[in-house]
């Protein structure tokens, strides 16, 4: 437990003791009564110790409640980048009534565990509207990753980067060249002229327009989600995003 919360909780603990008001301006206290009033809390807090964590319940809550308002508007602020930007990959519904972005990292091990819940939401629930965003994020791998997926959209289109997309989700080992190669051929796609468009200027401003996008919503981790105005930061279950889901259609 942090200090911070403790200090807090201490002062809610002295603050419900039955003192009186002006022993509370601890500027006028002598040295003796403040040493009386840490002991009041000490011996309150020891034969009440259910108080810390009632107290640190409720702050963590207020907490969650405050990123979520921030959230929501970090999502307002940066709507048209999100939903609208002309470099992302998107599928499921077009039409759909719900959109989730993903930000998303192909050597990240929590991103790997969401894909087939992602999957299975966007095929059961057949309404959403999916956007990929690469941001890559734990090294020279990832942003391989990131640039050959980017490229193959740019060069081959929607369909041939799906299918690399779901292959790099799924890929287990290093990602090289090499390897970038053999997942192109498999689909036969063209590598050489992927791989030549990896390293190009419209590849890298989609990745720098996504890491700064991601620096605005204080993005820090994948995979981070955006369902129309909420954020979930993490890995999140598939009847967790259903449920989300849900509560949105019944808000709107």
């Amino acid at each position: 437990m942090k200090f911070a919360p403790f200090a807090a909780l201490a002062t809610a603990a002295a603050l419900a003791l039955p003192l009186p008001a002006q022993a509370f301006d601890l500027t006028s206290m002598t040295e003796a009564e403040r040493d009386a009033f840490h002991n009041e809390i000490r011996n309150y807090l020891m034969e009440n110790p259910q108080v810390i964590m009632e107290a640190v319940a409720v702050l963590e809550q207020r907490q969650q409640q405050q990123q979520a308002q921030n959230d929501v508007a970090l999502v307002q602020d940066n709507a048209e980048a999100l939903f609208s930007d002309d470099h992302s990959w998107t599928g499921g519904n077009p039409e759909g009534d719900i959109t989730l972005v993903e930000f998303m990292d192909y050597k990240c091990g929590y991103c790997k565990r969401a894909f087939p819940e992602v999957e299975s939401l966007v095929e059961a629930d057949g309404d959403i509207r999916v956007i990929v965003k690469e941001f890559p994020i734990l090294g020279e791998e990832s942003l391989l990753a990131a640039q050959f997926a980017i490229a193959t959209l740019q060069t081959a289109g929607d369909e041939a980067y799906k299918q690399v997309h779901d292959a790099l989700m799924t890929f287990q080992g290093d990602i090289s060249e090499p390897a970038l190669r053999r997942v192109a051929e498999g689909f036969d796609l063209d590598a050489d002229a992927i791989i030549a468009h990896m390293d190009s200027d419209e590849v890298g401003q989609v990745i720098a327009a996504n890491h700064a996008l991601g620096q605005r919503m204080n993005i820090t981790g994948t995979p981070t989600f955006v369902m129309n105005d909420q954020m979930l930061r993490g890995y999140v279950p598939l009847d967790v995003m259903q449920e989300i889901a849900a509560e949105i259609r019944q808000e709107s």
